[in-house]
């Protein structure tokens, strides 16, 4: 069902995805609301495509970061520049561009416009489209920002990655590997094939082994799971090594043993980031990075996306199709 909020007549509206309560997917509800303008150093994007990520998911539950209501979700966004706000040199009107609108607070792309500042956006490679670009800020902007800004990964270093076939770990995989790193995954054993067909060298079953027996003398290991994962990780590290993870955990007792074994723990909240997405989008002209779309969904079919990401058993990305283009 589509509702429309209150608005000036003539005032141009879109259609959007809000909740006003939080809870299970069906809080989702298609609406209109008024199309917003861009301000100084920002633009306005008319969205193709815009990536569903856990955090989607669990924003929409719980107010963690955005304690208001009524909410847009969507930080991914692939789309076409339609205006430009005072002072934007980077971009035009009718420039391809994708980007991570500044989490958590700039949220709001799955609509058919956003706006967000120029600099988190570069030019779409021009040789995906919009559905692939919209299903890589985000999660590839976690990978890099971990992996590279963070952890320094170097040529021949090996790379513990957790969860690898999801959305951040499967584009980690290939970020580590076209770094020259010898890349150990985790994942359920269906996914061993598809970790090994994107460069992982190594795969470990995280249901029948255990990992910190099955490997170790690792440098830098990419934590999406926290829990007992990252307190784990620590025993597999080299000194030296770093734990990059990035969801909230760590103790006081993980801090004393981390400074005894001589590695390095991290905790990452993804940024916006211009050069992190022309870094990502040079990976793509390389054909050295490719999300994994498992499955797209119309704008207005949001709750079914929401419904399966929260089943666990994704592989890749999932994408909402919002204009046509």
């Amino acid at each position: 069902m589509t509702t429309t909020n209150d608005t000036a007549p003539d005032a141009p509206t879109m259609r959007a995805i809000s909740q006003d309560a939080y809870g299970s997917p069906d809080v989702l509800t298609e609406v209109r609301i008024p199309r917003p303008s861009p301000g100084p150093s920002e633009i306005l994007v008319s969205v193709r495509a815009a990536g569903v990520n856990p955090t989607d998911w669990k924003h929409r539950a719980n107010s963690l970061f955005l304690n208001r209501l009524p909410l847009v979700l969507g930080w991914d966004v692939s789309g076409v520049v339609e205006e430009v706000g005072f002072g934007v040199t980077l971009f035009k009107p009718g420039d391809e561009v994708f980007g991570m609108l500044p989490y958590p607070h700039g949220v709001g792309s799955h609509a058919e416009y956003v706006t967000g500042p120029a600099r988190a956006f570069a030019r779409k490679p021009a040789g995906i489209d919009h559905v692939q670009a919209g299903a890589l800020p985000l999660a590839a902007l976690t990978a890099h920002q971990a992996l590279v800004d963070t952890a320094g990964v170097a040529s021949g270093q090996r790379v513990l990655v957790h969860a690898a076939a999801g959305g951040v770990g499967h584009l980690a995989v290939q970020i580590a590997k076209a770094r020259g790193a010898h890349v150990i995954g985790t994942a359920s054993a269906p996914k061993h094939d598809f970790l090994r067909g994107i460069g992982a060298d190594e795969v470990i079953d995280y249901r029948s082994v255990d990992f910190t027996e099955a490997t170790g003398d690792i440098d830098v290991v990419l934590d999406p799971l926290s829990g007992d994962t990252r307190a784990r990780s620590l025993d597999v590290l080299r000194p030296g090594g770093t734990l990059v993870s990035i969801l909230p955990g760590g103790s006081p007792q993980e801090a004393e043993k981390a400074a005894r074994l001589g590695v390095r723990v991290e905790t990452l909240l993804v940024e916006a980031d211009h050069a992190g997405m022309g870094a990502i989008a040079d990976l793509v002209d390389k054909d050295a990075l490719r999300a994994h779309v498992e499955a797209s969904f119309p704008l207005a079919e949001a709750a079914k996306a929401h419904e399966s990401g929260e089943t666990g058993r994704v592989t890749g990305k999932l994408v909402l199709v919002v204009g046509e283009g």
